[in-house]
């Protein structure tokens, strides 16, 4: 919210417009463009914002759940464009390095959902997933996944600090500071200190270490599809990252093992949809997680799908 609150006014500065003073009653238009399968969290921003589901423009995706090239419509000057690095199902990244420089001579405001996936970029052996999306304008990306710090630990990053500041500044005569301080880049007046959780697994962990856990979630991804594909699963995705999406025989299959396998109580994971049909959704990220794990995973689903 806040990364599209800051993106929505810039994009009006640059037209002339204050959005502050003036408001958005007579405002220039600004174009929301994003995948048809943008996560959640982004479809309720822009309702909250204001934008207007209806005016809102989906661009295709491919059989992976990438944003397709020669969909992306042409784009101005007064576009947000917000492209995903780790959709929800799949774990695929839309191709960042093919569009985002037209997005960025076009004078386009790119944000760049990073939930889990920008955490790819720590791995020499999957950072090329992320090529071209250090030309976005602004980032978000969690730490209660990959990093396993408490669930309400979240980052933002916008490549122009001042536009962020002055998006969510909040001086007055009796609270003044830098503007950088806390007060003046989210929504919250008052908050815990977040941010300790994530620098501790950081200081901890070191680039190695997270890399090393990335790399290894991805592998263990990949041999859970490969022991579901093996006990006759279909799986949906190329697992290119820490997802893993799988279906049985039949939708009513398909729901009956998940929730089997759930009721037994030895693992959890969420239901899903996946063009139009039920799926379960397999997702690595716990540190604690070997190879063992995922070998008793793929034994109680073949178990459940047997009854």
């Amino acid at each position: 919210m806040v990364a599209l609150t800051a993106a929505r006014r810039e994009l009006l500065a640059r037209q002339g417009w204050d959005v502050d003073r003036r408001g958005l009653t007579g405002a220039p238009h600004i174009r929301v463009v994003m995948s048809e399968l943008a996560h959640v969290a982004i479809v309720r921003a822009l309702r909250v914002l204001g934008f207007g589901l209806d005016t809102v423009e989906r661009i295709p995706v491919d059989e992976y759940g990438r944003v397709r090239t020669d969909a992306v419509p042409a784009l101005d000057d007064r576009t947000i464009l917000i492209l995903q690095a780790g959709e929800v199902n799949t774990g695929e990244f839309d191709p960042f390095a093919d569009v985002l420089p037209v997005a960025r001579a076009a004078g386009a405001w790119v944000h760049i959902d990073g939930a889990f996936g920008l955490w790819a970029r720590a791995s020499r052996s999957h950072r090329y997933l992320t090529d071209g999306v250090d030309l976005a304008d602004s980032w978000t990306t969690d730490g209660h996944k990959w990093l396993n710090t408490p669930y309400d630990a979240a980052m933002l990053i916008v490549r122009d600090a001042q536009a962020l500041s002055s998006t969510m500044n909040s001086d007055t005569a009796y609270l003044s500071g830098d503007g950088d301080a806390q007060k003046n880049l989210t929504l919250e007046l008052s908050r815990r200190a977040r941010g300790i959780g994530v620098w501790a697994a950081l200081r901890t962990l070191g680039s190695a270490g997270v890399e090393e856990l990335v790399d290894q979630c991805v592998s263990l991804a990949q041999r859970a599809a490969d022991g579901l594909r093996g006990d006759g699963f279909t799986d949906l995705n190329r697992v290119v990252l820490n997802q893993v999406l799988v279906r049985a025989d039949t939708p009513e299959q398909t729901i009956a093992v998940r929730e089997r396998a759930v009721a037994t109580g030895q693992t959890w994971f969420g239901p899903s949809m996946w063009h139009g049909e039920p799926a379960f959704r397999i997702s690595v990220s716990s540190w604690r997680t070997r190879a063992e794990h995922i070998d008793a995973l793929v034994e109680l689903l073949r178990q459940c799908r047997g009854r």
